[in-house]
């Protein structure tokens, strides 16, 4: 049995909520919460719901629940939809228009979060489009919140959510596609610029492009490029999706997977690129970064190379020392510094 979070731990204090006969779980986290529930509801058809790849193959194991990954959530009549609040505002509104269109007519949704998260905004969010609203509990700095008679979306279209944008680095210019939820939503961001005016020049070959975001970098390179062919590896299906739109939209040869760090990765490559992510929530966390170079070494060819980008605080020198015989700082201010091995 996982520990529970905190979220977790206020809505089973309120498992008399917590009944249905189709219930949707969105925005789940790993804990030992979706166990619980399928317990309160042995007859029940459960649905555990999340843009992110790492959660869903943390849930694919519980049995009885069945598991969905993906940028969009499918209909399904739903008469509960437990919701845990994201941190992402714009993630958060496409999600609750998304619900509305894949919900019963007397649904109710069980809006959960830290305090922290902004859930205390949820009521305003939702102001014109449920009847009747309550916050039902609050302890351990979260808030629960019941929402019913909430009016329905006839359909959810996510290409209404395309926000384009337009990348120039370096006398190359396009037209990047993005969602919310993606990293950097609909801009590019001083890293990334940095990351690109820095890249190495490697005419042909395969480039795994990790942690893609919109598939930016993939797409800068491939249109300098154009022999290059491109893997675009993100934990999240938001950025997987924008990703491939992005390629789509320039003619760019690549492909974008689903994987938590390296783990679906197969196969080597002549270029690893990436800006790779540092921070989960609030704090500094280095472990996907960490893994991802300490991993990243068995992925290339005997003349990969491997470039990436990171805040100049961050510690990453000693890690690269002990993985590769040598590394080169390509360029470096006092924000970012690009390394290459």
């Amino acid at each position: 049995m996982s520990v529970l979070t905190n979220p977790s731990l206020l809505l089973l204090r309120n498992s008399e909520e917590l009944k249905g006969k189709s219930i949707l779980v969105v925005n789940f986290v790993q804990d030992g919460f979706l166990n619980e529930l399928k317990t309160l509801n042995p007859q029940s058809k459960i649905t555990a719901f999340s843009y992110n790849h790492a959660n869903g193959e943390f849930a694919k194991n519980i049995s009885g629940i069945n598991v969905e990954v993906n940028h969009t959530i499918n209909a399904g009549e739903y008469d509960l939809v437990i919701l845990y609040y994201p941190k992402s505002k714009p993630e958060l509104l496409m999600a609750l228009d998304n619900i509305r269109a894949v919900i019963s007519k007397e649904a109710e949704l069980l809006v959960v979060g830290e305090n922290k998260s902004g859930v205390k905004s949820i009521e305003k969010q939702l102001a014109n489009k449920t009847a009747f609203s309550n916050k039902i509990d609050s302890a351990k700095h979260c808030v629960l919140y019941s929402f019913s008679e909430i009016t329905l979306n006839s359909t959810f279209d996510i290409s209404t959510y395309h926000k384009e944008f337009v990348v120039n680095v370096s006398d190359i210019e396009f037209t990047a596609v993005s969602i919310p939820g993606v990293f950097n939503h609909g801009g590019l961001d001083a890293g990334t610029k940095m990351l690109l005016e820095n890249a190495p020049n490697i005419k042909h070959g395969n480039a795994l492009d990790f942690g893609c975001g919109a598939g930016v970098i993939a797409t800068f390179l491939g249109l300098k490029n154009p022999a290059l062919t491109f893997t675009c590896s993100d934990v999240s299906a938001l950025a997987a999706y924008a990703t491939t739109q992005t390629l789509k939209l320039n003619n760019v040869n690549g492909e974008a997977v689903l994987s938590d760090g390296l783990n679906s990765i197969a196969g080597k490559f002549d270029l690893i690129i990436s800006n790779p992510p540092f921070h989960t929530g609030i704090a500094t966390d280095y472990t996907v970064a960490e893994s991802f170079l300490n991993n990243a070494k068995q992925h290339l060819t005997k003349t990969g190379k491997l470039t990436i980008v990171a805040n100049s605080f961050l510690k990453y020198p000693p890690i690269l020392e002990a993985q590769f015989d040598s590394y080169q700082t390509v360029f470096k201010n006092n924000k970012f510094a690009v390394y290459s091995s």
